[in-house]
């Protein structure tokens, strides 16, 4: 029975181009999920589109001296592109600059405003006085309150996925001059997620705990059962949608509340466009709803959203939001600052015709449970091993005899062994088994099983041997191409989620085009013939061509260069700081200690606990080192302690000064050391 669903994939940033973490993460696995649900004859709506009004953007924008609206134009084409050269299937991609959406944004605001759902509030926000304006989100970084990691944004820690406010952060810095911000009051409106706690404890904890993905459920309930706050539904920025009521001047509407609702206006674009009605799509409770994301928006899709929805009271509520880890490239984070990515128009040029290689390899390494690695020699090996040897191997074998012995016709088959019939009941299984592993979102070992059933063909030919038994059994051979050809016309339909080019290429090999009707998904594993005796089939063509050492050394060479530019980088030396008077500096007490004791913070990479003496008394400081040094190695270390520091809670530790530290021309962390070895501790250098 057909049924409605409503598929969102996150907006990206238009602040550069998609690469291979977005892919795998989001994209590859919404599509296959859309194509799979219209093969099985479900009403989809697959939407998207670009994210304009981001802080990245306008980042992005002073850096290149331009304007937002030249940023978001330039590289909404260049994603919108990229999408479809990859076969990405959206119905539709639209873009948050669009009139649609900001009338769209603008009336869900003022419905919201209208029911009392916002709080007023005037609170005291990071400011650069130099740069004259409030540091929203990623216009500021610091140390995250919660693993220490020293680059998080203000509203975001990419290193633990902790959402937070600016206010947060330890140590903020402007993103736009490196000044240290002052706090200055300003009125936004806030979203009251405490309201709607008890809701989403039922909706989430109680109905949602057996069938959301482990990762996405712990995150959601760890939020939840730590309380949940008021959140800000405006800025203090001039790139945006303006907010749509008295008092609002100068303010935009945040990012986290305007985005979600481009996945609304994308449908009205859709429907008007098709003569649907977009209300079936997102207010009818037989419509299902599922978003795709990355594990850094889980919070906003899975508590902040279905607030605002929820809220405003008309609009149905996601079914399942089966968000993916994070990707790596060769064992280091993806990073857009430094290069380290593959990029997707980048590999659109160097593998020509090859989407559906990436696809795959993105797709049987892909990271549902746990952050894995993108290597380009396991690229390599899936595509050669896997795609070539396997798949490709058997569709040529099968394409290639069937011209040799009956100029293409599909022959005529005989008696059928037992043999015979158990491969055609194990090929007809293959739909549901597929069909599991899919509306399971596990996409990896949907995969796998498609190519268990490319692996069945390989091993029915290699056991029965046509181009032997044609010299001694004509008959048999019949019949053994026949139950052959059978298996390459369910690939060709069972693999067009996972490879839809080379679905295309392989159903015009087979001319499935030319068959009085054509199987789909589910009569794969009913109807007992798919491709009928005395069918014309095409000449064999390769549908995967072995990929070369020297390609894959040349995006090794890529990534290695993007390296040394990095570490270059590293050792360019700062400028110098804003100057300061001397009485800035007779503030700073700074002292030499000795570490009497030192651990490891639990679950965290950088931090350790230190006792260290200082003369006047004993301190507890946490610090990042932990990357760098052992606990047992810097016992009875001689270090330079700013004491009178004001303390601050690092994962549940007080910390009460700060050891300095600086990196050598290596790049290596090392201790700013007491010139004097004999002096007691608490001796003041400053």
């Amino acid at each position: 029975m057909s049924k409605r669903y409503t598929i969102t994939a996150a907006l990206p940033y238009t602040n550069g181009p998609i690469h291979i973490g977005h892919l795998a993460g989001v994209y590859v696995p919404a599509d296959i999920y859309s194509r799979y649900l219209r093969l099985t004859g479900n009403d989809v709506a697959f939407i998207c589109g670009s994210d304009e009004h981001g802080v990245p953007i306008t980042i992005k924008a002073k850096k290149e001296g331009v304007a937002p609206q030249d940023i978001v134009d330039k590289y909404h084409e260049i994603i919108k592109t990229s999408f479809e050269e990859f076969g990405i299937s959206f119905d539709n991609y639209s873009r948050t600059s669009a009139k649609i959406h900001h009338d769209t944004a603008s009336e869900f605001f003022k419905t919201l405003y209208n029911k009392n759902e916002f709080v007023e509030e005037v609170s005291a926000q990071l400011y650069d006085a130099e740069a004259n304006q409030f540091l929203a989100d990623r216009f500021v970084v610091g140390t995250c309150p919660k693993c220490g990691n020293e680059e998080s944004y203000g509203d975001q820690c990419e290193n633990c996925g902790t959402s937070h406010n600016a206010t947060d952060l330890i140590n903020p810095k402007s993103a736009i001059t490196g000044n240290v911000p002052s706090l200055k009051e300003t009125k936004h409106w806030f979203l009251p997620l405490n309201k709607h706690e008890e809701f989403l404890r039922k909706w989430i904890l109680e109905g949602h705990k057996k069938d959301w993905k482990p990762n996405v459920y712990g995150q959601v309930k760890s939020w939840i059962d730590d309380g949940l706050r008021p959140r800000a539904v405006t800025r203090d920025l001039d790139w945006g949608i303006p907010v749509p009521v008295k008092g609002g001047e100068g303010k935009v509407l945040y990012v986290w509340f305007d985005a979600p609702i481009g996945y609304i206006s994308a449908t009205k674009e859709w429907a008007a466009r098709e003569g649907k009605n977009w209300e079936d799509y997102w207010k009818d409770k037989d419509t299902t709803l599922v978003h795709f994301i990355g594990k850094d928006n889980i919070v906003f899709h899975c508590i902040i959203f279905p607030a605002m929805l929820k809220a405003e009271g008309s609009y149905i509520l996601p079914e399942n939001v089966p968000a993916n880890e994070f990707l790596n490239l060769e064992g280091n984070k993806l990073s857009t600052s430094k290069n380290w990515a593959v990029w997707l128009p980048e590999y659109l040029i160097d593998f020509p015709n090859q989407q559906d290689v990436l696809r795959y390899a993105l797709t049987a390494n892909a990271p549902e449970t746990k952050d894995n690695d993108f290597t380009w020699k396991d690229f390599q090996a899936r595509n050669n091993n896997e795609l070539v040897a396997i798949f490709g191997n058997f569709i040529n074998r099968v394409v290639v005899l069937t011209n040799k012995y009956y100029e293409g016709i599909v022959p005529q088959p005989t008696d059928f062994k037992v043999i015979d019939e158990d491969t055609l009941a194990t090929l007809r299984a293959y739909p549901a088994v597929i069909s599991s592993s899919i509306e399971r979102y596990r996409f990896r070992e949907a995969s796998q099983e498609l190519m268990n059933l490319a692996r069945l063909g390989n091993k029915y030919l290699a056991d029965e041997e046509p181009w032997k038994t044609i010299k001694t059994d004509a008959e048999r051979t019949k019949t053994v191409m026949f139950v052959a050809l059978q298996i390459a016309s369910a690939l060709a339909t069972l693999c067009e989620p996972f490879l839809p080019f080379t679905s295309k290429k392989l159903k015009g090999i087979l001319c499935h085009s030319t068959l009085d009707s054509e199987s789909t998904w589910d009569e794969v594993s009913t109807r007992k013939i798919l491709l009928p005796a005395s069918h014309q089939i095409g000449k064999g063509e390769l549908l995967f061509s072995k990929i070369e050492d020297l390609e894959i050394e040349k995006q090794r060479d890529k990534l290695e260069a993007s390296k040394k530019a990095n570490e270059a980088a590293k050792k360019t030396l700062e400028p110098q700081k804003k100057e300061i008077t001397f009485d800035d500096f007779t503030k700073l007490d700074i002292r030499v200690g000795t570490i009497l004791e030192a651990e490891k913070v639990p679950k965290t990479k950088k931090l350790l606990v230190l006792k260290v003496d200082i003369g006047i008394d004993t301190r507890t400081i946490v610090s990042g080192i932990a990357e760098s040094f052992k606990p047992g190695d810097i016992i009875g270390k001689r270090v330079t302690v700013l004491v009178n520091l004001a303390p601050r809670a690092l994962r549940g530790v007080e910390s009460q000064g700060m050891i300095l530290m600086t990196e050598d021309e290596g790049g290596n962390l090392v201790f700013v050391n007491p010139d004097i070895d004999n002096v007691a501790n608490g001796l003041k250098i400053s």
